[in-house]
């Protein structure tokens, strides 16, 4: 029983040592290793960064963009005019919509909707978003984070760098703070905030992947590229760096499955803001052209003209009477610089020379058999393939047709004329469609949207209008909607 009592007695005595031992050693050390690595974890824990603020702040002015467009009668033939009217007869019993072949009516198409993201960036409503968000809508509505509806006008769209400026009638909203995407860093941290798949007010967060990002199909817009989840209807929204800023407008993703897969791409707001300002000014963009089709420098290409680097757009033609070939520029000739900045690639060049104003006189350094030289170049002015949302909105009233001017391709080959955008009711029902070239209306010559206007305008109940399709000429005779001309007050 003693003896039991006293191994108790020392095992307790052990262990009261081991803690004062404990306790002497932590104090001396000031430090145990359990507290060092609960401090570790802390502060990694305080590295990460903390968007509570930047969306506190900024969640108020970023909408939600929803869209419809009309549809127009669609000429659904096929393979099946063929059929026999009891066996049409029959399908249709089954639920299928086949239309009456016999009088060869269009059948009318449903109403498409489609949604995306923006943001405001004045207190009376101005909102950029993304040009394909709105090409082409009938109606645009801007939701709000108050959980209003309001209409929304489109002041101007750009397709060739993809903004769009739209408008809606309301004061004092929250705005956006706009920073300089010529400030951003690749690594550093970037929130990006929208409405993928409709969920409003979405916010996602990454790093920025690269800069000035080239993709296929854009030759104007350098990309900041992302990591950010971005998916269908954040199109048009604002990302972030980490003091609150708009630095870009969330555009592109890189998907093979249609959702979000690492790579997504952004507008960089120096650019948008660029863009903005034209068209809120002009109603279009105003771009500088050279006159020139170029190519980017490859080692192979270098190594065979005698060059010591592959930098540089190579000038593969000049366009007769073009700014370039009045600057002296020739085949053959490599630029390396334009307008004080240098040029690495054939994106740069077109980069820089349709951000410079038509009509300005700007310096080239260029390379010819192997030497430098410098040249000053005034720039014509760019054709606008897009025209100004009001003018496509007459020119739909009674023929039912979106027109665009003929770039400088088409001028080549059709002279005049206007490309048909989209085609709906009395233009539609006539057979006519995106793409077709109009070159004729009443029997007389188009080249402008204002003549092509005034005919429509000027028109009775039927109108012969002359178009190309496929290289080949024909008339086509339109009626008119009579119901949509405009009413004259009664004298």
């Amino acid at each position: 029983m003693n003896r039991s009592c006293f191994k108790k007695t020392a095992t307790i005595a052990a262990i009261a040592c081991a803690f004062a031992t404990g306790a002497f050693y932590q104090n001396s050390m000031e430090l145990s290793p359990v507290s060092h690595a609960v401090a570790q974890q802390t502060s990694k824990k305080a590295e990460l960064p903390d968007f509570t603020k930047l969306v506190e702040e900024n969640g108020k002015a970023v909408v939600s963009i929803k869209v419809s467009k009309k549809g127009g009668p669609a000429n659904f033939h096929g393979n099946l005019k063929g059929l026999p009217k009891d066996k049409l007869d029959e399908l249709r019993r089954f639920g299928f919509p086949f239309p009456d072949f016999d009088n060869d009516k269009p059948m009318p198409m449903p109403k498409r909707h489609g949604q995306g993201s923006g943001f405001i960036i004045s207190p009376d409503g101005m909102i950029l978003t993304n040009h394909h968000v709105v090409e082409g809508a009938d109606e645009i509505k801007v939701h709000l984070s108050d959980d209003r509806e309001l209409p929304a006008k489109v002041i101007g769209s750009d397709s060739k760098t993809d903004v769009a400026v739209i408008k809606i009638d309301a004061k004092n909203l929250p705005t956006v703070r706009l920073g300089k995407s010529s400030k951003v860093k690749v690594g550093e941290w970037v929130a990006a905030i929208g409405a993928p798949f409709g969920l409003e007010n979405t916010v996602t967060s990454g790093i920025v992947s690269a800069k000035s990002r080239d993709l296929p199909s854009d030759q104007f817009v350098p990309f900041i590229q992302t990591d950010a989840a971005v998916n269908p209807g954040n199109s048009g929204g604002p990302l972030f760096n980490m003091d609150g800023e708009v630095i870009g407008i969330n555009s592109q993703i890189f998907s093979t499955s249609g959702g979000f897969m690492g790579l997504s791409f952004a507008i960089p707001i120096d650019l948008a803001l660029q863009i903005k300002d034209d068209l809120v000014q002009h109603g279009r963009v105003h771009r500088g052209r050279l006159g020139v089709m170029i190519q980017s420098m490859s080692p192979e290409l270098a190594q065979g003209l005698g060059l010591s680097n592959s930098k540089g757009a190579l000038i593969a033609q000049v366009e007769k009477d073009s700014a370039a070939e009045k600057a002296g520029l020739v085949d053959g000739d490599i630029v390396i610089e334009f307008a004080g900045k240098p040029v690495t690639s054939s994106s740069d060049l077109s980069r820089a020379v349709a951000s410079a104003k038509p009509g300005s006189e700007q310096t080239m350094k260029i390379v010819r058999e192997g030497k430098e030289k410098t040249l000053k170049v005034t720039l014509s002015e760019a054709p606008n393939e897009d025209i100004s949302p009001a003018a496509q909105e007459q020119a739909k009233g009674r023929l039912g047709v979106s027109v665009r001017p003929l770039n400088a391709e088409e001028k080549k080959q059709y002279k005049d004329g206007l490309v048909i955008l989209e085609a709906e009711g009395a233009a539609a029902a006539a057979g006519l469609k995106a793409g077709d070239i109009l070159i004729g209306v009443g029997g007389k010559k188009i080249s402008s949207f204002e003549q092509f206007k005034k005919a429509v305008d000027d028109a009775k109940s039927i109108l012969a209008l002359q178009i190309i399709r496929d290289g080949q000429r024909s008339f086509v005779a339109v009626k008119l909607d009579q119901d949509k001309k405009e009413a004259k007050p009664a004298k």
